[in-house]
């Protein structure tokens, strides 16, 4: 998705999120053959090298498709664009890229490929969003199932050794799991940022901090949430919690405790960003410099804070 108004708030001034417009999914299942578009049951074939992921770095929906791509060793088979972390008016763009323009996809807004696959789309342009570079069609920005199919359908292509982050054997209690925390948490410190009424931000706030105390609790004697055994609900939880101090506490108002007050979440999450792919993924600068200079309603002056220091992360 992004950090961005992208829904209309409730009467109550309660904010819901935009949907996801384009859903194809690439899949083993797909009955296309190498270079051809979709099948008729809209699935694309996995094909290593054809696919570019566009994301942002400052957002947690597609760091969580950066981070899945880096552990399961998908760097070769899956290409990355990085837009801009300030939008204009017309969406992300690719002016970090020489002449302004995307070099695989060759447009200079993540828009064009958003227009090229549905000329009526008038809704907000999201990251991640997952292009095919021989039709120019935006394939996914579904980031739900997105990250699920890193996991699932690209096994052939993942490294050696590559964790199994949605276990056929523990998706029972996955699923649940990573519902609440996606509700509370991820989409929670949102609702409390983007209310528009007091009822509806004290309700998103008491949710997001009943959750973390839940997490708080569940993690006293376990290193991940599942126990031993990395999962996507630790990536998924990461990139919120990541966030936490930075933009979510202050920015957001999510301001009941910081994360680093929080023991056992604090350790979990620093013994997270000490891993190959989740601390070398995150840039702090664009995080910051999108919430702050991106949300005029919350903060007009788009002054960029210069704490915390992230130094806290790695310090001993």
């Amino acid at each position: 998705m992004s950090a961005q108004f992208t829904a209309e708030t409730g009467r109550t001034g309660e904010w819901k999120r935009q949907g996801n417009r384009f859903t194809g999914r690439i899949t083993l299942g797909s009955t296309s053959g190498p270079g051809e578009g979709p099948d008729a049951e809209g699935r694309w074939p996995v094909e290593a090298g054809r696919y570019r992921l566009v994301v942002s770095l400052a957002c947690p929906w597609a760091h969580r498709a950066v981070i899945d791509r880096r552990l399961l060793g998908l760097t070769d088979a899956i290409s990355l664009a990085v837009v801009d972390p300030i939008r204009d008016e017309r969406g992300w763009r690719f002016t970090l890229d020489p002449d302004g323009r995307d070099p695989v996809l060759g447009i200079s807004y993540l828009a064009e490929a958003y227009r090229a696959t549905d000329p009526g789309y008038t809704g907000r342009v999201t990251v991640p969003a997952v292009v095919d570079t021989v039709t120019g069609l935006v394939v996914t920005n579904d980031y739900p199932q997105l990250t699920l199919d890193l996991s699932t359908e690209w096994r052939a292509h993942h490294r050696p050794g590559a964790p199994d982050l949605y276990p056929e054997s523990r998706r029972d209690e996955l699923d649940p799991l990573m519902a609440d925390i996606y509700r509370d948490v991820n989409n929670g410190v949102y609702r409390c940022g983007f209310a528009t009424g007091q009822e509806a931000y004290e309700e998103a706030y008491d949710a997001l901090f009943a959750r973390l105390d839940a997490l708080e609790e569940r993690l006293a004697d376990r290193r991940y949430l599942l126990g031993d055994e990395l999962t996507e609900a630790d990536v998924r939880l990461f990139t919120t919690l990541v966030r936490f101090d930075a933009v979510y506490h202050g920015h957001f108002k999510a301001n009941r405790a910081k994360l680093t007050e929080l023991p056992n979440l604090w350790r979990y999450a620093r013994d997270l960003y000490a891993l190959p792919g989740f601390g070398d993924t995150v840039d702090f600068d664009h995080v910051k410099r999108h919430y702050y200079r991106t949300h005029d309603a919350i903060d007009p002056t788009g002054i960029v804070p210069k704490g915390p220091d992230p130094e806290v992360w790695v310090r001993a």
